[in-house]
């Protein structure tokens, strides 16, 4: 397939790398210049590019952008093809990315990002950890393969989106529609547990948004209470004991 990462980060390189591994065609783009790129994702056969140039022509765009930040490639996205599928990877912190009235308010992260951009979206790759993504992706069928949930409103969308998934080494779940993808975002039983596809479902379903709101919004003070230099381990575990 032919895919696009906006966005060079932690999570936009690590997709990047994974997928031109999996044999995709695989361009980035970020707003900081194609010099934002590292060295290691080029190595892995994805291309540099500006971001004008790196959404055309394409099967899939994935978005590895802070949250909120949508807004400002609506217009970039404007002229991209309504098949082409769009995949948010973005979690909203509001101490990060400052208060948005219409999350505060109730409207789902994503369906948010939808608004913001002007086309549907699928959710996926934003419940598990950079580090979490880079370093534990394994073959499917592998015993204890970490699962990702995928969310969104169109099912042919989403069977792209967890094509890719399986592609970077972990078993994509259909975690429902797009508005349901609240189960999936900080700081819920699903988020950041790097549980199975056995285990996914059932800490889905025990979401709860106002519990789980509550939990995110002192992710500040767990984060100190680890020290100064915390394991992936260290960061899973303080993550699934919030919901014990």
């Amino acid at each position: 397939m032919k895919i696009t990462v906006i966005g060079a980060g932690a999570i936009g390189g690590n997709l990047a790398r994974k997928l031109a591994e999996a044999g995709h065609d695989v361009e980035v783009a970020d707003a900081r210049g194609r010099e934002a790129v590292a060295p290691d994702v080029l190595a892995s056969g994805a291309r540099a590019a500006a971001p004008a140039d790196a959404v055309k022509d394409r099967d899939a765009v994935i978005l590895a952008v802070p949250f909120g930040v949508a807004g400002q490639l609506a217009d970039l996205f404007a002229s991209v093809p309504a098949e082409t599928v769009v995949i948010d990877t973005s979690n909203y912190y509001p101490h990060l990315n400052g208060r948005i009235e219409a999350v505060e308010a109730g409207t789902t992260e994503s369906v948010h990002t939808s608004e913001l951009l002007g086309r549907p979206v699928i959710k996926a790759w934003n419940a598990a950890l950079a580090e979490t993504q880079r370093t534990k992706g394994v073959p499917a069928g592998t015993p204890g393969r970490i699962a990702i949930p995928v969310a969104g409103d169109s099912e042919e969308a989403k069977r792209v989106a967890m094509r890719l998934v399986d592609d970077t080494g972990f078993d994509p779940y259909d975690a429902g529609t797009l508005a349901d993808s609240w189960r999936q975002q900080p700081m819920g039983p699903a988020y950041c547990t790097e549980l199975t596809l056995d285990e996914l479902p059932a800490a889905l379903a025990a979401a709860d948004r106002v519990k789980d709101t509550a939990v995110r919004d002192t992710m500040a003070e767990r984060f100190t209470a680890l020290g100064a230099d915390p394991t992936l381990e260290d960061v899973v575990e303080m993550n699934r004991a919030a919901h014990r």
